[in-house]
């Protein structure tokens, strides 16, 4: 076991189990801790098995293969802004047309009211 190996894996350890902590205090959603619960499971699997990263590499044609963490780490970071972006833009636009309905709604009892 290299020096690297024991860090990894208690961050992996560490990730899932504060990641599980929040969402049983429901301060984030099962969806999202799905998502964090898988970087923490790929944590450990590469703490333990730390080869992998150089057989993908390898076998995927890069020079040094620890620069596919890299990689693979900012396309899902900016998939995550991305769909982060999305959920966003949907809260907005629902919370508009909530707040126009609520306008008519008041609108018409204004109206009825003598």
């Amino acid at each position: 076991m290299r020096a690297y190996h024991l860090p990894v894996l208690l961050m992996g350890l560490g990730l899932a189990i504060g990641i599980l902590f929040l969402v049983r205090r429901d301060h984030l959603y099962i969806r999202q801790g799905v998502f964090w619960i898988a970087i923490a499971f790929f944590s450990l699997v590469f703490g333990f098995w730390p080869f992998l990263i150089d057989t993908m590499g390898s076998v995927l044609g890069i020079a040094y293969p620890p620069t596919l963490l890299f990689l693979v780490a900012i396309i899902v970071l900016v998939l995550k802004a991305l769909l982060g972006d999305i959920a966003l833009t949907k809260l907005q636009r629902d919370l508009r047309r909530l707040n126009q309905r609520i306008a008519m709604l008041e609108a018409d009892t204004g109206k009825r009211e003598p």
